[in-house]
């Protein structure tokens, strides 16, 4: 095969008349390892970003892309379609329900494409149960909440958060109060995108409570896409159960799991999906789901993940997540650097590197005047060494003419927390 032109390296090229199919096979091959080769650079680098690249025992799992595997439909309905993976769905299902203490008889989900699709299922639910209500979420939340007020039309108020990114519960109350004659749409987060805050549930449900919203006006959504499967470990905070009052809870799968390809599990009460389902005769299933067909692969992904690693697998990764994000936080306090970690957090806030090409490099982060690292399974020590070297290096050019200071951090991270030329001195 003619060797093709940089640019068109990646383009989708008809095979030719002349070609062998030998020869199409052994340049696909050939691309294909290339490019496997800079996944394994990049993911060397991988320091920003929520999810976790120690994937390959999944490797275990390649036999069955020989398959077209679809999940349409109710986890619990089987169907017509053979070509499914939902007994091993429901395992997972049932797995999430135990952890999150709900019976078996009374709740239903699915396993999703990921956060978002867990949050548009939590929020539609909240909005059918109260179709005049409002929804309240923190400045910190994950985007696609915003998102969804706009697709669903909904009427959104904006919470303010404190520096450590949880919710700021007088806030919130001074806007529960202002339409207290409307139901109230919650989203709890569990692990704040950017700083990996914890919102308080207990206080929230008191903080509906004292503004006279009984359990039938208001709804609460829990977005655990970050710690989904890390607070079952914390003694130090509330526990995030539907034992408490809370409608749905959902959590990623390719983030602290790690699967290979984006997924998540969404858990809710049964009577709540009633308002949503609808049975459709030619799938032989009901509909309650957001998507339509739907990945089979991703929940023998997670059936398999939970299988090796169980909740004592899971844990010891956690803990050693903890230890190394001590470990940078320490780091970069020592090397006069400001820097902020949530007590039992994974994320490491810093200030925001001026050097694009750096950024691009760690693959990090950035928001406003800071950037983040979130310590994965597959961030070791020696990674935040090179980083931290890297990094140490580079700001003795940033800064070095002294026309240029490190950014002041002490609005967003907290004057205690703050190294700048000002606040390092106080």
């Amino acid at each position: 095969m003619a060797k093709l032109s940089l640019e068109k390296r990646f383009a989708v090229v008809e095979p030719n008349d002349d070609e062998s199919a030998v020869e199409r096979l052994d340049y696909l091959t050939k691309i294909v390892t290339e490019f496997e080769e800079h996944l394994a650079e990049r993911a060397s680098h991988y320091l920003g970003y929520p999810s976790n690249q120690n994937c390959k025992h999944f490797v275990g799992l390649s036999q069955l892309l020989q398959f077209n595997i679809n999940n349409c439909g109710d986890p619990f309905t089987e169907g017509d379609l053979g070509m499914h993976t939902k007994k091993f769905e429901v395992g997972v299902l049932d797995w999430f329900a135990k952890l999150w203490e709900i019976e078996k008889d009374e709740y239903l989900g699915y396993v999703t494409n990921g956060g978002t699709e867990g949050n548009l299922h939590g929020i539609l639910l909240g909005r059918e149960l109260l179709p005049n209500g409002v929804l309240y979420t923190s400045q910190e939340s994950h985007y696609s909440l915003f998102k969804i007020a706009r697709m669903y039309r909904m009427d959104c108020e904006t919470i303010s958060s404190l520096a450590t990114g949880e919710m700021d519960y007088a806030d919130l109350k001074r806007k529960l109060l202002i339409h207290k004659d409307r139901p109230a749409i919650i989203n709890v987060i569990v692990g704040t995108t950017f700083k990996g805050a914890l919102d308080d549930l207990d206080i929230v449900i008191e903080t509906l409570e004292d503004c006279g919203f009984s359990q039938n006006q208001f709804y609460i959504h829990c977005d655990a896409a970050m710690f989904g499967f890390i607070t079952p470990f914390l003694n130090q905070v509330p526990k995030y159960t539907f034992k408490k009052p809370i409608g749905s809870m959902s959590v990623s799968g390719h983030k602290f799991m790690g699967t290979p390809m984006p997924c998540g599990v969404q858990i809710t009460r049964k009577s709540r999906v009633n308002s949503i389902s609808q049975s459709i005769e030619y799938i032989s299933s009901l509909d309650n789901t957001i998507a339509g067909s739907r990945n089979g692969h991703s929940s023998m992904f997670l059936w398999y993940g939970l299988n090796i690693k169980g909740l004592k697998g899971l844990q010891k990764d956690f803990e050693e997540c903890l230890r190394n994000a001590r470990y940078l936080r320490d780091c970069l306090k020592d090397a006069g650097i400001s820097t902020m970690l949530n007590e039992m957090s994974n994320v490491v806030i810093f200030e925001r590197p001026p050097d694009h090409e750096f950024v691009r490099h760690w693959q990090l982060q950035c928001l406003r005047k800071m950037a983040h690292i979130v310590i994965m399974p597959h961030v070791s020590i020696e990674m935040l060494d090179k980083f931290l070297h890297n990094l140490i290096k580079k700001r003795g050019i940033w800064y070095e003419s002294g026309k240029v200071e490190p950014p002041c951090l002490a609005e967003d991270i907290g004057i205690c927390n703050c190294a700048c030329s000002l606040h390092a001195k106080g």
